[in-house]
């Protein structure tokens, strides 16, 4: 008799004990998830315990990294990269000299969409214009990007809106001779050096 109770009784204790691991792993397994998943992937701590295990400095890694390929994303999007050329680069400084009054025009060819990198200083005080005169424009017509009086040194970029030629009229305001250096880089390939009662003088870059 006592045998059969045993035996009887042997199913359901099995039973008990796989529910009650069955029971401990689920509850393991909420205590992880409470404690580890959900600040570290999520940024949720409930308890605090991720704060100070360092798991929310996880998630928050994470969000920066989200928001960083986001914002590259919708900054790139629509845009290359590198813009091969066709045209060589090209680089020249050139030393300008103005006496009392004088003023002198510089000037590169660009075509569309070409860039220019430019910096210039003078000795003394100038006003300077700094503009472009599209292709078939009528004679006389420019377009100003910049004016500016009383001016020792400018620098910046451009990329040119249309093609034509791009540059500076510089004039000396002072009694004294005034020397404008003008360094400059980019993908032009001819220049033009405008004086008042002076033959033009034109520069071919290769």
């Amino acid at each position: 008799m006592a045998t059969n109770e045993l035996d009887a009784g042997g199913p359901v204790a099995a039973r008990e004990r796989l529910a009650l691991a069955a029971g401990a792993a689920l509850l393991v397994a909420g205590v992880i998830l409470v404690i580890a998943v959900l600040p570290a992937e999520f940024g949720v701590d409930p308890t605090g315990i991720g704060r100070r295990l360092g798991l929310i400095a996880m998630s928050d890694i994470q969000k920066s990294l989200e928001a960083f390929e986001a914002n590259r994303g919708a900054a790139t999007a629509g845009g290359a990269t590198v813009v091969p050329q066709e045209r060589a680069f090209q680089h020249e400084t050139i030393d300008l000299k103005l006496g009392p009054r004088e003023s002198v025009e510089y000037k590169y060819r660009l075509d569309k969409g070409k860039a220019l990198l430019y910096s210039w200083k003078a000795t003394g005080l100038v006003n300077v214009e700094f503009h472009a005169e599209p292709d078939g424009a009528p004679q006389g017509y420019a377009e100003t990007y910049e004016k500016k009086d009383a001016q020792q040194a400018g620098s910046g970029t451009l990329t040119a809106p249309f093609s034509g030629i791009h540059g500076w009229y510089w004039e000396n305001q002072t009694d004294g001779e005034v020397t404008v250096t003008l360094s400059a880089a980019g993908f032009y390939n001819l220049s033009h050096e405008f004086r008042q009662n002076t033959p033009t003088k034109n520069k071919t870059f290769p």
